[in-house]
């Protein structure tokens, strides 16, 4: 198995935006929680394993682990290890790419940090979003700014030489000239990586009420646009490769994402965590306790599963490839699929390329600039 992913569902406080299957206030049950997951990682090792991937693409990824959240950074060293321990029956930790998130309000003591490394970690996550200290209280972010920083520079000193960056731009209140001052920022720090996203509004978060009734106003489309052009440009010109619509690096590209973007298979655990073993995607039960019960009672926790068809297969394979720079090529995509581009797709693509959207490239495609900007109308082509 090449590709894991464990969700560690606890936060100190529930960020305003945030439609993610997290918790807060329930720190006494993350060592019964630690236990039930490593319980399900052992039902997964125990379990029919992914085949192996058969694009020459995707086999060419390093193995991962990436441990999402919530906030992983609460669990102490100790939990850690035993994650990982149950986590390499599954992917062999040597060699392998794995990521932890990190909150910078949890995460400044470089002793914790170099602990992190000693057990095998060796990409950090950090879950920035803002340099603005008022915007970071309205986001309901427990660090401050010059926290994110101390936390990045505890970071490389504890041994981390693969770095990424998450922020948000189109954020309350936000400037034009805020984010670029924010982009002259975190390049001066010399980051490996950015991950750098359009503020979405989901409609059961706090944020999403206090913007609709007015007490909050956000930029409109044409200044987030704005923002995402300045990032590829400021970014473009630091020497940052724009791998992926969303996602920029310099050598340090983020294997287990390139797996998702690849429509790779892979296996998930933790509650409420999403696998994919095709035909079938499935997710597990998201309430921490019922997961607990679940597990504790010899059962693996998936509270559903979907059957994917190869139309279906054809649909994502595109819709997530063309997330990449590079685009969906043709050998990967008939790889994958079984069927050439062509096969499945040739009208819609040769139109999509008269309008401008598509390009070819080495025998696939990709996004045009023009493409980029307008993603949702060509991926909608492919529903």
């Amino acid at each position: 198995m090449k590709h894991l992913y464990i969700h560690i569902p606890f936060c100190h406080r529930r960020c305003s935006y945030c439609d993610f299957n997290t918790y807060a206030n329930m720190e006494s049950r993350i060592e019964a929680y630690v236990t039930a997951l490593c319980a399900e990682l052992a039902m997964l090792a125990a379990g029919p394993q992914p085949p192996p991937p058969r694009s020459a693409e995707a086999a060419a990824l390093r193995p991962t682990i990436f441990l999402g959240g919530g906030t992983p950074t609460m669990l102490t060293l100790a939990q850690m290890e035993r994650i990982l321990a149950a986590a390499a029956t599954l992917v062999p930790l040597e060699g392998a790419e794995i990521t932890c998130e990190a909150n910078p309000g949890t995460v400044l003591e470089r002793d914790y940090l170099r602990g992190l490394r000693r057990l095998g970690i060796n990409r950090l996550s950090m879950g920035v979003q803002s340099l603005h200290d008022p915007t970071l209280r309205v986001l309901g972010r427990i660090h401050t700014a010059a926290e994110a920083r101390q936390s990045f520079e505890d970071a490389r000193a504890a041994g981390f030489d693969n770095l990424s960056l998450d922020f948000i731009f189109g954020l309350p209140g936000q400037t034009l000239e805020q984010w670029e001052h924010t982009l002259e920022t975190i390049v001066a720090w010399g980051a490996n990586h950015f991950s750098l996203y359009a503020l979405i509004l989901e409609e059961r978060t706090p944020l999403y009420a206090q913007v609709t009734a007015g007490r909050i106003s956000v930029p409109d489309d044409d200044a987030t646009a704005a923002m995402y052009e300045a990032a590829m440009e400021r970014l473009g010109a630091a020497g940052y490769d724009h791998y992926e619509i969303s996602n920029w690096t310099r050598g340090r590209p983020c294997h287990h994402n390139l797996a998702y973007w690849l429509n790779s298979d892979y296996l998930a655990a933790g509650a409420g965590a999403h696998g994919h073993v095709y035909p079938l995607r499935y997710h597990n039960i998201p309430g921490i306790d019922d997961y607990i019960r679940a597990v504790t009672a010899g059962q693996r926790p998936v509270a559903g599963t979907i059957t994917l068809t190869p139309a279906d297969l054809q649909a994502e394979t595109m819709m997530m490839g063309l997330r990449l720079d590079r685009g969906v090529g043709a050998e990967h995509f008939a790889a994958r699929c079984g069927s050439s581009l062509d096969e499945a797709y040739g009208a819609a693509l040769r139109e999509l390329m008269a309008r401008g959207l598509l390009e070819p490239r080495e025998g696939g495609v990709r996004l045009t600039p023009r493409g980029r900007m307008l993603g949702n109308r060509v991926f909608e082509q492919f529903v």
